[in-house]
């Protein structure tokens, strides 16, 4: 075990843990930081992802030792009152059905969105394509994708 002092919505936390664990674990079982979810273990679905550094990143593949100084941000603290741009979207657009995928799609939405706030349709479905939802609201995220670059 060592223990790893990590940059997390804005907050300083220090945690024991293997230098092999996934962040995505010790999100959850170490900080009890539960809005990022577990999908597939093998960074294909996008259920797990958050920010790093701004950036959309998988963390159930990501090892906590390979965080270092980097700054993640989880679906907790992509805003305090759950009123970002991408967030007040998807509820205009009402694109949950079962949710679970939700908080991974809206952190890769809140990411392209950053990097380019008013994406084409092909951008919004090549930077979406990666993150599995599986009630297929895909057409109601690309839509809610489209009403948050309005928001910005």
């Amino acid at each position: 075990m060592a223990l790893f002092k990590l940059q997390i919505n804005g907050k300083s936390y220090q945690t024991e843990a293997e230098a092999d664990t996934p962040l995505l674990w010790v999100l959850r079982d170490n900080l009890g930081l539960f809005g990022t979810k577990y999908g597939c273990g093998i960074a294909q679905c996008g259920a797990c992802t958050v920010h790093l550094n701004g950036e959309a990143t998988r963390s159930c593949m990501l090892p906590v030792s390979a965080i270092g100084t980097s700054k993640v941000t989880t679906i907790e603290g992509l805003s305090k009152n759950g009123d970002h741009p991408v967030q007040k979207a998807w509820d205009e657009v009402d694109v949950a059905q079962c949710g679970y995928c939700q908080a991974g799609q809206i952190m890769t939405a809140a990411a392209l969105l950053k990097r380019k706030p008013q994406p084409t349709d092909a951008e919004i479905e090549a930077t979406m394509s990666g993150n599995i939802c599986r009630c297929g609201t895909y057409h109601r995220i690309k839509e809610a994708v489209k009403v948050a670059a309005t928001k910005k």
